[in-house]
């Protein structure tokens, strides 16, 4: 297998499924990864084909971090629980890595969370739109545990989703998080079987596709500003995403399928 096996991309039915493929060292990310990562990602988005990526990975674990050992030239997996130097961070624009890319793309992202998401892995996850785990995925954010902190929006994204007092705690204190409770938390969306999980995500995925992708890529496109906007300020900036959409034939298809009693067919026009 090569390094460009690594991050696979399969589109159908206007999903775009992005597996980390790299199984036998637990998907844990080497700098050539982070690179086709974010390379895939920018594809999916820019795809008109695709109308919601699924993330996932090969194996029994999600992601277990970075690979500092290769980073490093050490030969070795250490992943982002045992360090790896100066060298990994000298090697990393924090302005290109997933976690930022996520951030920054309009196509909705579903995380399948199959097994454990650790570190970084666990930066990529909280930085999908909506995670739906396998009864025997976990979130381990232990880098206080390791001596360092969440690099790539741990520290932005997880006071957001769960208030600044239970991140404190989950972040501080760095226990491992089964996938129960992170759904009680509201870190993850859904909890299925292992054997349900890539069902449950297409499912979702499909119905997320169904709808007026315009639409949806201004709807994320509008949530993600209101974490920097006053409500005023969001209001206005949602009217003048509104106006161009009116004129969609889109628009006008969800009016008529509305009318007339039947599902909506959407071209993205």
């Amino acid at each position: 297998m090569t390094e460009q096996d690594e991050v696979l991309l399969e589109v159908s039915d206007r999903i775009g499924t992005l597996t980390l493929n790299a199984p036998g060292r637990m998907n844990t990310i080497s700098s050539e990864m982070l690179r086709l990562l974010s390379e895939r990602l920018l594809e999916a988005d820019r795809d008109p084909d695709v109308r919601c990526i699924i993330m996932t990975g090969a194996g029994k674990a999600f992601c277990a971090g970075l690979d500092m050992g290769a980073m490093s030239g050490r030969g070795e997996s250490l992943g982002v629980l045992d360090g790896g130097g100066d060298s990994m961070a000298a090697e990393i624009d924090m302005r290109e890595v997933p976690p930022v890319v996520l951030h920054n793309i309009d196509t909705p992202v579903i995380c399948a969370l199959n097994g454990g998401a650790a570190g970084y892995g666990l930066d990529i996850a909280l930085g999908c739109d909506i995670r739906i785990a396998s009864e025997t995925a976990k979130l381990a954010p232990g880098f206080a545990k390791r001596g360092i902190l969440p690099e790539s929006g741990g520290t932005w994204l997880l006071p957001r989703m769960v208030g600044y007092a239970k991140a404190a705690e989950i972040s501080f204190v760095g226990r491992t998080l089964s996938a129960q409770e992170s759904l009680e938390l509201g870190l993850v969306n859904h909890v299925v079987p292992a054997d349900q999980l890539m069902d449950r995500a297409r499912e979702m995925a499909g119905e997320i596709a169904a709808n007026a992708p315009l639409a949806v890529r201004a709807i994320k496109r509008m949530m993600r500003a209101a974490e920097t906007e006053t409500f005023e300020q969001n209001i206005h900036h949602v009217f003048l995403q509104l106006l161009p959409l009116f004129r969609t034939r889109d628009f006008r298809e969800g009016v008529a399928a509305f009318i007339e009693k039947r599902p909506p067919d959407f071209i993205g026009r």
